[in-house]
């Protein structure tokens, strides 16, 4: 947090994330930078609540301790005690004792007493006042004992004082925590452990804004825990809440004090170091150069204050300086989960801990606390890079980070009142396979030999479903089961699809990227979906992919599909929840007319089902239905959609609908148009199938998770179009057992073995 102006001792108030942060500058303090260690510490911080309101308790040195909202009103509570006690003046001459030489004796000491209590020691030391204020009342009535009824009525007023001492004491949250544990106490101990395990302050860089909280720690079931760039990542379950929490620490957090002199002097030195306005992709072809320049700094700065550092610990120290100027600061080691689907970042930045979307563990609450700082930062990192404006009039900023694979939506006001929000959808660093998802239980191995034989017959294909339901993911996995022989365009407007990871494993795809959804920009120069589908169409005869059919492109889509201009496969994706919803969308939204709409071949629908009313969600392909062409005015009343199989959540099992199979008027047309019989063609979708269930089971026999990998089924399924093509020039049909016994034994001999070997 930046304090940038104070000096030593000094302190301010700072509102951020809707809570005021009273920051002390604790840098070279005559004392230490911790209230519960040093009483200056407390006498000057409750001094100071009793002149300003705070919420949080900021103590900044070359790292900063920050006291939660409860540790500071506590604090609060003893400086209005104070106050309070201070105006009501409990040592004036009326609360020690009556009027009269015989009493008058006793008030020197009396006074000297209570201004130890209810004014210095109150400040300094609570907890102490509270046990010195018990002991004088022992003291006292043992004096009224002794002393007979003339000193107990002489004393009556200053008895009644400490009790009203000792009522307000007890108010306090302070005393109420120790209560308990100082009653069962024969002497006044040494209070600094008490303190201890009342102020626990959460540490963090000073050049950090986040703030990570690892409280109730103890109380928490942990479920899993790995790192990620050197950041231990736990996550654990809690017993009052219905969401897991994910925990990061990263390794800028438990630093020495003379590596964080070292990282603050590197970057005050190196702060003009800035990219400045540049593409994505030149700062990640930097970041190396940066991290060069970086770590010469910290070796000088080391060197210059006689700070011994190895190699290693400069390198470590230098990537976490890039960290937080040329990267994402803490945000990128999120980023850098590949086991997130999601992060969120909610307004008002900083009043709540943002959360994620974990692939195993679901919706996960962290342990960071944003602040505005970095918020603002960000966005001003996220406008130079991609060239579009972020304001009033421009509310909305949507971008792809594709050093990250992540895809950025950024909302401000007026469209967030509240602020400033963020939503990051990291996308799978190599795509889902069809292996990939019948080993996850997304799809049976006969949906993905069924979707798999209509890819290769050239059905047109739309995958739906809501958001977070796999529709992206299952696009991709469709596109890998395309022919490598064949030419695909790619269209998207934000850039989901593995276009570059297809190109390495020998795919040809052309992406053509279209105009953000959600971009309310006036200076925007991308191309409108609909302009660049009419340009995809001049491009040859290409397989044609959609990343999602959202508005007016759907329009001429579906008239280049009647006309027979796209010349091969379509599919793409479209929101909804059902192959009905499919069709209302697209005739009553979206325009499109019924005779049109009939060019669909197949609806696929995906979606997370909760079983028995769980929280946790899993995703599952629930509906593959084929389009009939015979009705006029509703498909479903008209029986124009054919459910092919239908997904039982009893079973858990994506089944076949046998007897629809003899309505079906895709399976005819692909028969005339191949020349295959439904015999035939049922053989060819159980080999498809029972290749996929073979690759899985030796992914499991063998625990090869990369077996499943693109670059491998790509490799495994290419093997199996040239088995066949092999026994068509040799006897002119196929044999598809003897195929996949030949393709099995090629696998397990020769293919597996380079993993085995390993």
């Amino acid at each position: 947090m930046d304090i940038g102006g104070l000096k030593v001792g000094d302190h301010v108030v700072k509102e951020e994330g809707g809570r005021r942060h009273l920051i002390f500058a604790c840098k070279d303090c005559p004392y230490g930078a911790s209230i519960a260690d040093d009483l200056h510490c407390r006498y000057h911080i409750i001094s100071i609540l009793s002149e300003v309101e705070a919420d949080l308790i900021v103590l900044s040195e070359v790292y900063e301790r920050v006291y939660s909202k409860d540790q500071t009103a506590m604090l609060a509570e003893i400086a209005t005690m104070r106050q309070r006690l201070n105006v009501e003046s409990v040592w004036s001459y009326a609360h020690l004792g009556k009027a009269g030489k015989e009493c008058e004796q006793y008030f020197s000491e009396r006074h000297d007493t209570l201004v130890k209590i209810a004014h210095d020691l109150l400040a300094f030391d609570p907890v102490l006042a509270y046990l010195t204020l018990l002991k004088e009342i022992k003291i006292e009535e043992s004096k009224t004992q002794s002393q007979g009824k003339e000193y107990a009525d002489c004393s009556k007023p200053y008895f009644d004082t400490l009790n009203l001492l000792k009522q307000r004491f007890t108010e306090t949250t302070i005393i109420l925590k120790t209560k308990d544990f100082l009653s069962k106490l024969r002497e006044i101990p040494e209070t600094s452990q008490l303190y201890h395990g009342i102020f626990e302050a959460d540490v963090k860089p000073s050049f950090i804004g986040s703030r990570l909280m690892f409280k109730e720690m103890e109380t928490l079931e942990l479920l899993d825990e790995y790192t990620v760039k050197k950041a231990t990542v736990q996550i654990f379950s809690h017993p009052g809440k219905p969401e897991n929490l994910y925990f990061i620490n990263p390794p800028e957090y438990t630093l020495s004090p003379e590596k964080y002199f070292v990282l603050s002097k590197t970057r005050e030195i190196v702060a003009g170091y800035r990219p400045g306005k540049t593409s994505l992709s030149t700062v990640a072809k930097s970041r190396r150069y940066f991290e060069r320049l970086y770590e010469s700094t910290i070796k000088d700065v080391a060197k210059q204050n006689n700070i011994k550092l190895e190699s290693d610990e400069i390198i470590e120290l230098a990537a976490i300086v890039a960290r937080y100027t040329v990267g994402y600061g803490i945000l990128e080691i999120l980023l850098s989960d590949r086991r997130l689907t999601d992060i969120y970042l909610d307004s008002p930045i900083g009043q709540k801990p943002l959360y994620v979307v974990h692939s195993e563990f679901g919706q996960c609450q962290t342990n960071i606390l944003y602040t505005e700082g970095e918020s603002n930062s960000l966005i001003s990192k996220l406008r130079a890079m991609s060239g579009r404006p972020f304001d009033e009039a421009h509310p909305v900023l949507d971008f792809d980070l594709p050093d990250l694979d992540t895809r950025i939506a950024v909302i401000g006001p007026p469209l967030s009142p509240d602020g400033t929000a963020f939503a990051f959808r990291l996308h799978k660093v190599t795509p889902w396979t069809l292996t990939q998802f019948v080993d996850v239980n997304f799809l049976t191995p006969l949906a993905a030999g069924l979707l798999s034989f209509f890819i290769d017959m050239q059905a047109t294909m739309l995958i739906t479903g809501s958001r977070g339901s796999g529709k992206t993911s299952l696009l991709g996995a469709c596109l890998l089961e395309i022919p490598q022989n064949a030419r695909i365009i790619v269209q998207e407007d934000t850039l989901e699809l593995p276009v570059p990871y297809m190109k390495k494993v020998g795919f040809n795809v052309q992406r053509l990227k279209t105009r953000s959804p959600i971009s309310v920009s006036k200076t925007e120069t991308e191309v409108a979906p609909e302009e660049a589908l009419r340009t995809a169409l001049r491009l040859g005869d290409s397989a044609l992919v959609l990343g999602e059919i959202r508005s007016v492109e759907a329009k001429v889509l579906y008239e280049a599909m009647r006309v027979g201009a796209a010349g091969n496969i379509v599919i793409g994706t479209i929101h909804g929840d059902s192959a009905y919803s499919v069709w209302d969308r697209v005739v009553n939204d979206l325009g499109v007319q019924n005779t049109s709409f009939k060019a669909t071949d197949i609806v696929v629908v995906a979606r997370p089902i909760r079983f028995a009313g769980s929280l946790r969600r899993h995703k599952r392909v629930v509906q593959i239905t084929e389009v009939k062409k015979h009705w006029s005015e509703d498909p479903e009343r008209e029986g124009g959609l054919l459910d092919l199989m239908l997904f039982d959540a009893k079973k858990d099992e994506l089944e076949l609908i046998e007897d629809n199979l003899k309505e079906s008027e895709l399976f005819k047309k692909i028969s005339k148009t191949s020349g295959l019989s439904m015999k035939q063609m049922w053989a060819d979708i159980r080999m498809r199938a029972e290749a996929t269930a073979f690759l899985v089971s030796l992914k499991n026999k063998h625990n090869l998770p990369k077996l499943l990998e693109a670059e491998n089924t790509t490799v495994c399924k290419n093997k199996l179009i040239l088995l066949k093509e092999q026994q068509l020039r040799e006897s002119g049909k196929i044999d598809y057992e003897e195929m996949l016994g030949k393709w099995k034994y090629w696998v397990k001999n020769t293919f597996l073995q380079r993993f085995v070997d390993k």
